[in-house]
């Protein structure tokens, strides 16, 4: 048996004082510090006074220490990635894809599903982000290879694609939500130019879905035109992520979010790019060289790219901005993304029973101390 004294846990709807986390592969349980002998455990971690908290999922991530989902390296990359990012705090992600040619985006699928079995930071499956998209909001993904959505070429990987990013004006009909929805895909809407009414029309009248980057690559709100940012605030069937880097979203747009959907309604991820963990300059993204300066990474032409944030401090900073809870803020980055993956039995929480993953942080900058993925300790912070 191993366990955590003396940290701060975070559960469901409250935070615990005086309580020992006992785990082996899996929790075993959570019980009172005067009930616990350390000579019950072959190995322990003194949190000393910091937050225990279930380990992070980022559902949306390009890449990060100078590499990327879409590098053509037999793998290389996504163990790297797996390698690192518990030193941010995840211990699940999707790796994410951007709107390359078709051969590349299949490549890259193919890699990610073989990297499943890699140890460190667990993968879910992939995010692919278009390439079903509107070009007038397409970010820092290349418009030559945008397409209408087809979901004949997507059906041979729908093992491995967990979410899907399309603008919905490139449905025919809703015949490829109903696919998605039958093998267990989310969709979710983004760079699109979607008008309000469209937008709800296809949220209403079908299932869970989410928004990627809610704010970014889709239309401003306006007060005549609510768009596809009105509609994802309004519809409660809309999970909507957020980069929390206060660059991507303003802080008064982030408390504006978690006004109107709540904890419920909201996924924190980073987006990140290869520039992440990096020092400033020349990166690359898409195939598009990025420039990157003072934590901003934009194209030639100063378009915003993805961030360069890391989950702790998106989750940091959300929870400065809004007011928010601590266990709402977690919440976020833990049980939403896997309740709407379908893994919330066994990640996600910290509940007997589920799988032992969790982070240690520190209390005061969230600076990440320790994480453990399956029972193992996966990373510890040097100490000087």
């Amino acid at each position: 048996m191993k366990a955590v004294i003396d940290g701060l846990v975070v559960l469901a709807n409250e935070i615990v004082t005086g309580q020992v986390l006992m785990y082996e592969k899996d929790i075993w349980k959570i019980v009172p510090r005067r009930a616990f002998r350390a000579g019950m455990c072959t190995e322990l971690i003194d949190a000393n006074g910091g937050f225990v908290v279930p380990g992070f999922i980022n559902e949306h991530i390009h890449g990060c220490d100078g590499v990327d989902t879409m590098d053509d390296d037999h793998g290389e990359a996504l163990a790297a990635m797996q390698k690192i990012l518990p030193s941010t705090g995840v211990t699940s992600f999707l790796p994410t894809t951007m709107t390359y040619d078709r051969k590349r985006i299949e490549r890259t699928l193919d890699r990610i599903r073989e990297a499943k079995k890699n140890p460190g930071a667990q993968i879910l499956g992939a995010h692919m982000e278009g390439p079903f998209i509107c070009n007038a909001y397409k970010g820092a993904q290349k418009a030559k290879n945008s397409l209408p959505a087809d979901f004949s070429w997507i059906e041979p990987y729908a093992d491995i694609v967990k979410i899907i990013t399309l603008a919905p004006e490139t449905l025919k009909n809703k015949t490829f939500l109903k696919q998605c929805e039958k093998k267990g895909i989310l969709v979710s809407f983004g760079h699109s130019a979607v008008s309000f009414e469209d937008a709800m029309d296809v949220m209403e009248n079908g299932p869970l879905c989410h928004i990627t980057h809610l704010f970014n690559a889709m239309a401003p709100f306006h007060h005549r035109q609510p768009g596809l940012a009105g509609a994802a605030l309004l519809c409660p069937k809309a999970h909507c992520e957020l980069i929390c880097d206060n660059l991507h979203v303003h802080p008064a747009a982030q408390k504006l979010a978690y006004t109107l959907k709540g904890r419920d309604g909201i996924l924190l991820v980073t987006d990140s790019m290869r520039a992440c963990l990096q020092p400033d300059g020349e990166s690359e993204l898409g195939g598009q060289t990025v420039y990157v300066k003072d934590g901003q990474a934009r194209l030639a032409d100063g378009t915003l790219a993805g961030s360069v944030a890391a989950m702790n401090q998106v989750i940091l900073n959300f929870l400065i901005n809004t007011g928010a809870s601590l266990p709402d803020v977690i919440a976020m980055a833990t049980i939403n993304p896997a309740r709407d993956l379908g893994v919330d039995d066994r990640i996600g929480s910290l509940e007997e029973g589920k799988q032992a993953d969790f982070v240690v942080l520190d209390s005061n900058d969230f600076r990440i101390k320790q994480t453990v993925i399956a029972g193992e300790l996966v990373y510890h912070e040097a100490t000087h």
